[in-house]
């Protein structure tokens, strides 16, 4: 038991991460919801279209004015309008979201996976800053969309797949991005204070993952250190960073499911 938090609620938010549509949470939901819990997994501003239609619109200026500080702010209105604090699940930004807001004291508990590491994470971001530069893309217009080839798709987000997996997961959760959100994710407004106390925290990264890669997490997740607050980390071997469509996914479901039964 922890005196800090009492995980009783029974309220989950899933935040989603760049690149992908929000119905990349829709086994995640039922699993939890198979498990008792009340899910949500809100759209973000501007994308609450399929994947399909949201790549028919690139580029869309309104998905590329998204900023990091108005998305938080964004998430952080739903989880303070829910009835009771929720844990919050977030995928790599998304992972990146939860972090902020559980230092902002909203939530109860959260969980980030496979995530983009905050301003003033040690070790060398060389590999995920040449993986994202063509996303930031500083010579094009900022008010137009990135869209994520297939063939960077592949290679960077759902490498070790087979190609017809490849293939579906790219049609079915594939979205043009904000250039400006990305960028963001490298400046202050990313800025987590590990020394100070937090709430319930679990870090899952994949040893596989060539956008944000385990050195990435683990260093993200040694750098809290309270002694009093829960933070711990699983890598699983052999993973990449999409965690949604894989044949194993239910494995880093069922890590997340029994983490919170057991610090409660």
């Amino acid at each position: 038991m922890i005196s800090m938090a009492n995980i009783s609620t029974k309220s989950i938010v899933f935040i989603t991460g760049t690149f992908i549509g929000s119905n990349c949470w829709d086994e995640w939901k039922t699993y939890f919801e198979d498990k008792g819990y009340k899910c949500l997994a809100p759209a973000w501003p501007h994308k609450e279209a399929s994947p399909e239609e949201l790549r028919n619109r690139h580029p869309d200026p309104a998905i590329a004015s998204t900023r990091l500080n108005t998305l938080t702010d964004y998430f952080a209105g739903i989880v303070n309008a829910l009835p009771e604090k929720p844990i919050m699940i977030g995928h790599s930004l998304g992972g990146l979201i939860v972090q902020l807001l559980l230092q902002r004291g909203f939530g109860i508990a959260g969980v980030a996976m496979h995530s983009f590491p905050p301003a003033g994470v040690r070790v060398s971001k060389f590999q995920l800053l040449r993986t994202l530069w063509r996303t930031m893309d500083f010579f094009t217009s900022r008010q137009e969309t990135y869209m994520i080839s297939f063939k960077r798709w592949r290679h960077t987000i759902a490498n070790g797949m087979t190609c017809d997996e490849q293939k579906e997961s790219f049609y079915k959760y594939a979205t043009p991005e904000s250039k400006l959100v990305i960028r963001d994710a490298f400046k202050c407004a990313s800025k987590i204070h590990f020394d100070k106390k937090h709430l319930p925290l679990l870090f899952i990264s994949g040893s596989c993952d060539r956008l944000t890669s385990p050195s990435l997490n683990f260093n993200n997740y040694s750098r809290y250190k309270t002694s009093d607050s829960i933070t711990e980390y699983k890598e699983y071997k052999g993973r990449n960073h999409l965690v949604f469509g894989h044949p194993a996914w239910r494995d880093e479901a069922n890590l997340i499911l029994n983490w919170l039964q057991r610090i409660n």
